[in-house]
């Protein structure tokens, strides 16, 4: 494919999912990576500020809308209708995309594995989804996953979830060499004016294989050397290198707000398996590969009778989190979660009852507490004359609460009104909470103290990289304040386009900006379901779902 002849390509972006200096620095210094290199030296480069909050499913589609939270709807990796909950997909993204734009413009685009993209929308060009999609996930123009691998042999979105130790980091380089072939097929398949190839790699060894700098210098090496490919086959006139946040390990504390907020009176629980997913769903998924366990172990709707033992044990104070945390101080947790039946585990398990409850985190991604406002949720508590109050109570409370080595747990907690802004902003948590230095890890769970040591032992941090080179662009300039929200009008300014006057970015200083314009709203739709148990599984995998 590299005799392949180059496109007449403008603008490249390269997703480095988690990227960030302190991980990319030491790797340029060895020389391991030459061409990811040569795109920061002889470009304008800086730290790319991320946004609240700083993960994949809701990062992203910032990076490429150009908007906050507040206005593309899209919070974290799970989406609640009440108190049911489902992942995130395309259709809850409501904000037009960088490749809508250019595609408004005359321009095409090829896209492949930027999260959040399935189902595809239809623009000239080509789309092939990323995370969050299932499997097989369905592409732009219809029948291109089968020409894909048609043309270049398997193309997986994920690795086979059985892969273990050096299976899995060979399924990594695979997956990561898929994404190269596969965008080089397309690049030269539509020839497109833009183009946008992800690596979510870069992130998921991190979690996967902590602390093995070994195996995090194979993943960046592989991603080099498809970005080298890539460049040689389609010489862009510009590369932007861009992450949609950084990545570290955790130095402080795991934080419960649940729990927190039970002992104020504001969280109720049950063991009925009717609240959030706690460490029984990773049980689940991690043996049942990604069968939903939404029924009864035997598959009917029924509970079976070790369910209903495990329950009446509950019932007594003898939850599935208490029995897992005997196992593991004996080293048989991870044995219980191979062999212990989906729903016998989740019978048991302690979880916040949010009917019953005030205020609660329901998904510890989207950082913040929920109110159980009265007309706002289904069954919800709080009467609407007594919302502001609470939340208030909550912010002061929360900003005082302090690890057990006396440090503050947030560094910012804030009414949601504060933090983002737009037409969703009421689908995000009442009240925000950021953890300072995200060095402190947030939980849903309950029922084993305030405080513990951290269930993941790398986070997310806010400072990810870009890396502007190429025709047009300044390689003197000060990125030192790039912010996520900036990529999007940046790589249309490069290409002459303005940016929408919706987008809270500005164009970065190394382009000069082709100004703004105000386009039609995007018409949304009906939000579709993901309902893929695969897809779940894998999140907790990853730490995303508890």
């Amino acid at each position: 494919m590299a005799d392949r002849p180059q496109t007449n390509m403008e603008t490249l972006l390269v997703g480095l999912d988690a990227g960030c200096r302190p991980v990319l620095d030491p790797l340029f210094e060895s020389g391991a990576l030459p061409n990811l290199a040569s795109v920061f030296d002889s470009g304008a480069a800086g730290p790319l500020e991320s946004q609240i909050p700083p993960w994949t499913p809701s990062a992203w589609p910032s990076l490429y809308t150009g908007v906050n939270p507040g206005k593309h709807g899209v919070f974290g990796f799970l989406t609640f209708d009440g108190y049911d909950w489902d992942v995130v997909n395309a259709t809850h993204v409501r904000e037009r995309t960088l490749w809508d734009l250019l595609d408004y413009h005359g321009k095409s685009s090829v896209v492949v594995n930027a999260p959040v993209t399935h189902p595809p929308g239809e623009i000239d060009g080509a789309i092939v989804p990323g995370y969050t999609a299932p499997e097989d996930p369905d592409c732009h123009p219809d029948g291109l996953l089968d020409e894909i691998r048609d043309e270049i042999g398997d193309y997986r979105v994920y690795a086979p979830r059985d892969a273990e130790g050096s299976e899995k980091v060979a399924w990594y380089e695979q997956l990561i060499e898929m994404r190269g072939e596969a965008f080089r097929y397309l690049a030269s398949r539509f020839d497109p004016e833009f183009g946008f190839v992800q690596f979510q790699q870069t992130d998921t060894v991190f979690h996967e294989f902590p602390g093995d700098d070994e195996t995090v210098r194979t993943v960046y090496e592989a991603v080099d050397e498809q970005v080298g490919e890539i460049l040689d086959a389609c010489d862009p006139d510009t590369v932007i290198v861009a992450s949609d946040h950084g990545m570290g390990e955790y130095t402080g504390h795991e934080f419960r707000p649940n729990e927190y907020l039970r002992e104020r009176g504001l969280v109720e629980t049950t063991t009925e398996g009717q609240g959030m997913p706690t460490w029984s769903t990773i049980a689940d998924n991690q043996l049942q590969d990604g069968k939903e366990g939404r029924k009864a172990a035997d598959g009917s709707d029924r509970p079976s009778l070790a369910e209903r033992a495990v329950t009446g044990l509950a019932s007594a104070g003898v939850t599935s989190q208490r029995v897992y945390n005997a196992l593991d101080a004996v080293g048989l947790a991870e044995f219980a979660a191979r062999h212990v039946p989906t729903d016998v585990a989740r019978a048991g398990s302690e979880q916040v009852d949010f009917p019953d409850s005030k205020a609660y985190v329901r998904d510890r991604i989207e950082l913040g507490v929920r109110i159980n406002l009265a007309g706002r949720e289904p069954e919800g508590v709080v009467p609407e004359r007594e919302y502001d109050r609470l939340c208030d109570d909550l912010v002061d409370a929360l900003s005082a609460v302090e690890t057990p080595d006396g440090k503050p747990v947030f560094e910012r907690v804030a009414r949601r009104d504060e933090v983002f802004s737009g037409p969703y902003v009421e689908e995000a948590p009442d009240v925000i909470t950021v953890p300072r230095e995200f060095d402190e890890f947030l939980s849903t769970r309950v029922g084993d103290g305030q405080f513990g040591p951290p269930s993941e032992p790398y986070n997310h941090k806010r400072d990810g990289i870009v890396a502007i080179s190429g025709e047009g662009a300044t390689p003197s300039a000060d990125l030192s304040d790039a912010h996520l929200f900036d990529v999007a009008p940046t790589i249309l300014a490069t290409m002459g386009v303005p940016a929408a006057d919706r987008m809270d970015g500005s164009v970065l200083p190394a382009v000069r900006s082709a100004g703004t314009e105000s386009y039609p709203a995007l018409d949304a739709g009906e939000q579709e379901a993901t309902d893929d148990g695969d897809v779940e599984a894998r999140l907790a995998d990853l730490g995303y779902l508890e």
